[in-house]
């Protein structure tokens, strides 16, 4: 038996409606893993200013996440984090100590913008992968909230494998044992190496890596901030001595640029927000 055309057109349209249909499943997923965050800030804005709905409480964190040019996500997870501000109080943080912007010296920074956060992010998997000699990598940031790491930038990778690695625990990939051990993780071979869980490992080969790396961005004191992996589309035999210290020397450096940047522009954001909500208490606030 032939089929019709229409039968003929409507399963050469099911590809294209399969895929549509695992967009949008990313896209809620995506939202899920935010939206709780960013609610639970908004009640705390709304009781502490006696705002009279989430939406000025959800105005006030916009304003101060376009000023600073940090991401919503970003000052919610900080706002949940640290110390409410004292009664009454005109500055959230009276004693905090500020520091100039550290430098960055691997090439790929020295094109960034002041205190963009984004840039800096973006240079630093550039300069990963450019040491390395490869088009496919993320950087993930830690997650203050949730615990783990989160991804934030990304190249050359599915939206599966986005979608499978938004938010990793602290076992089962490279990563994860990355900055638990504070050390470069190399991964010559994803389909034998014992670090990847089962779920893991599947991911990363239906996303046509067969080999990665992964080196944390630590601060001084020992607290890893982030990590930048860089993914091979064959094993290899492992990188060179010159590369790993192009890699450590990296990472340091972004390290101690993001712990800079979490105790001064994201404080910023945070003292500018608590200005607003001083001033606007008790008032409806809307979107600008």
């Amino acid at each position: 038996m032939t089929e019709t055309g229409h039968e003929a057109a409507d399963h050469a349209a099911e590809p294209g409606e399969l895929e549509r249909l695992r967009a949008e499943l990313r896209d809620v997923r995506a939202r899920l893993r935010v939206r709780p965050m960013i609610s639970q800030a908004q009640g705390i804005l709304q009781e502490r200013y006696a705002l009279p709905d989430g939406e000025s409480a959800f105005a006030l964190m916009q304003r101060a996440s376009q000023r600073y040019n940090i991401r919503l996500r970003t000052l919610a997870d900080t706002l949940l984090a640290v110390t409410r501000p004292d009664p009454g109080a005109d500055l959230w943080f009276p004693r905090r100590s500020r520091s100039p912007e550290p430098a960055l010296r691997f090439a790929e920074a020295r094109r960034t913008g002041a205190g963009n956060r984004g840039a800096v992010l973006s240079a630093v998997l550039s300069q990963a992968l450019a040491v390395v000699d490869t088009d496919m990598g993320n950087v993930q940031v830690a997650d203050r909230a949730m615990g783990g790491l989160r991804i934030e930038k990304h190249t050359g990778l599915s939206a599966d494998f986005v979608d499978f690695f938004e938010h990793v625990d602290d076992d089962g990939t490279a990563c994860a044992e990355a900055a638990r051990n504070l050390a470069q993780v190399t991964v010559r071979d994803v389909e034998t190496d014992p670090v990847f869980d089962e779920p893991a490992r599947e991911a990363i080969l239906a996303a046509g890596s067969r080999a990665c790396h992964s080196t944390p961005l630590t601060t001084d004191a020992g607290l890893c901030l982030g990590m930048v992996s860089a993914h091979f589309e064959r094993p290899i035999e492992g990188l060179t001595e010159t590369q790993l210290k192009a890699l450590d020397v990296m990472g340091a450096e972004a390290g101690r640029w993001l712990a800079w940047h979490d105790r001064t522009v994201v404080l910023d954001a945070l003292e500018h927000l608590h200005a607003l909500g001083r001033v606007h208490r008790g008032r409806r606030i809307r979107r600008s």
